[in-house]
C-alpha cells in the first residue's frame, strides 16, 4: 500500500552571508579598498589573489573566500605572481619607493640624475616620472629645485651674502638658482633676505560670513587669505612675515580681486579664478597640492595625506605643513581630519571648520 503522505519539498538554496555578498561585489569592481580585509582563492588554477586583482573573473564554484595570506596557503593555495597578495598593496609600494626617491633628492648635493632615481625605486624612468608627478604633484626636478631654493631661503637670514646662501644650499651655480628665485621665494631673494624690504605687498581686510578675512599679493598673486575675529590682528600676522615689505592699500582691480576671495570662502564649491603665490618649502608644496587634490565635501586624514606624497611616516610634519598654511579655503587644509574623524585643530578656528564643512557637504 503506498503511503499517502505528501513528499517533502526540496529546502530553497540559503541566500550567501551578507559579507559575502560584499565580497562578491569587491571581486566584481576589483576594489583596491578592500585589499588587505581578505583574499580568495581560484581552485582550478591553485592561486589566491587580492580583491583588486586584474586577473580574468572565476567560476564561482570555484572560488573561496579567505581571511588572510595564510589561511589560504594552509589550504593549498599559492600567491598569485600578478598581484601579489603576500606583499604590500602596489599603491604602498609605489608610496614606499617615491618617498626613497625623495630622501635621496634631499641628501644629495646636487639633483641625482633621472636614470639613479628610477633605479633606487626599481622602475623604469618614464614609469617612475609618471608615478613620482603623480604621488607629489610635481616632478622630480621640480621637488628638487623645491628643495635646493628651501635650504636658500633658511639660510638667507644668516648668511653674509646670497651668493653664500646659494652655494652652502648646495647650487653649483648661482644662475641655476637666480633663473627661478623669484618663482620660489614670492620675490627677489636679496628682498626675501632683508625681510620684504621694497617688496610691494597689497593687501585689505573685509568682513565675510566667517568673521573677519584679510587678503594680500604680490606682483605674482594672492599670498594670503587670512581669517579671524580682529583685522588689525590679521594685518599684525602679514607685518609679521614681511617686515620690510611695503605694505599698502589695493587699488580698484585689487578690490574685485578681494571680493572674488570672498566670493569664493562663501560658496567654496566654486573655483578661484585667481593666480596664487603659493611659497613654502618643497615639503610643504606637496602637501599643500596634495590638499588641494581632496574633493569638496570630502575629508581626509593627516595619515592618508601623508600615504599621498609617499612620506607614510610624516605625519605630525603633515600637520606641521596645514598649520603654515596661509591661503586659507584655496589651500583646503580645513578639509584634513583626525584618523578616527573627529575635526582636530584648525589655524583659524575649529568652528570655522566645522562651518566650511558643512558648506561644501551641501554644495558636494
Amino acid at each position: 500500500m503506498q503511503s499517502t503522505e505528501a513528499s517533502p519539498q526540496p529546502k530553497p538554496p540559503a541566500a550567501p552571508p551578507a559579507d559575502d555578498i560584499a565580497k562578491w561585489t569587491a571581486l566584481a569592481t576589483r576594489d583596491v579598498q578592500a585589499d588587505g580585509s581578505f583574499v580568495y582563492s581560484v581552485r582550478t588554477t591553485g592561486v589566491y589573489c587580492r580583491p583588486s586583482c586584474s586577473a580574468r573573473p572565476a567560476r564561482p564554484e570555484n572560488v573561496a573566500f579567505h581571511a588572510t595570506c595564510a589561511d589560504a596557503e594552509a589550504a593549498g593555495f599559492r600567491p598569485c605572481k600578478r598581484c601579489r597578495p603576500n606583499e604590500p598593496a602596489l599603491a604602498e609600494r609605489q608610496a614606499e619607493a617615491i618617498a626613497r626617491a625623495c630622501r635621496l633628492i634631499e641628501q644629495a648635493e646636487t639633483m641625482p640624475a633621472l636614470n639613479d632615481l628610477a633605479e633606487a625605486a626599481g622602475m623604469s624612468s618614464f614609469h617612475f616620472h609618471r608615478v613620482f608627478r603623480k604621488l607629489t604633484g610635481i616632478t622630480p626636478k621640480a621637488y628638487a629645485g623645491a628643495r635646493l631654493a628651501g635650504r636658500v631661503a633658511s639660510g638667507l637670514q644668516d648668511a653674509r651674502s646670497v651668493t653664500e646662501a646659494v652655494y652652502e644650499a648646495g647650487y653649483n651655480s648661482s644662475s641655476g638658482f637666480y633663473a627661478k628665485a623669484s618663482d620660489r621665494l614670492g620675490m627677489a631673494p636679496s628682498t626675501y633676505r632683508k625681510g620684504g624690504i621694497g617688496a610691494r605687498i597689497r593687501f585689505a581686510a573685509a568682513e565675510c560670513s566667517l568673521g573677519s578675512i584679510l587678503v594680500a599679493a604680490t606682483e605674482k598673486g594672492v599670498c594670503a587669505i587670512l581669517l579671524g575675529d580682529d583685522p588689525d590682528a590679521l594685518a599684525r600676522d602679514l607685518q609679521d612675515r614681511f617686515p620690510k615689505a611695503e605694505l599698502s592699500g589695493g587699488d580698484e582691480t585689487f578690490e574685485r580681486w578681494v571680493a572674488e576671495v570672498i566670493g569664493f570662502v562663501e560658496a567654496p564649491g566654486c573655483s578661484l579664478g585667481l593666480p596664487l603665490d603659493i611659497g613654502g618649502t618643497a615639503f610643504q608644496q606637496r602637501v599643500w597640492a596634495a590638499l588641494r587634490a581632496i574633493p569638496v565635501g570630502s575629508t581626509a586624514t593627516y595619515a592618508e595625506i601623508a600615504r599621498a606624497i609617499g612620506e607614510p611616516a610624516a605625519v605630525r610634519a603633515v600637520a606641521q605643513a596645514c598649520g603654515a598654511n596661509r591661503l586659507a579655503v584655496a589651500i583646503p587644509c580645513h578639509r584634513v581630519v583626525r584618523s578616527d574623524g573627529s575635526l582636530s585643530g584648525y589655524r583659524w578656528g575649529v568652528e570655522r571648520k566645522r562651518d566650511l564643512l558643512a558648506r561644501e557637504a551641501v554644495a558636494r
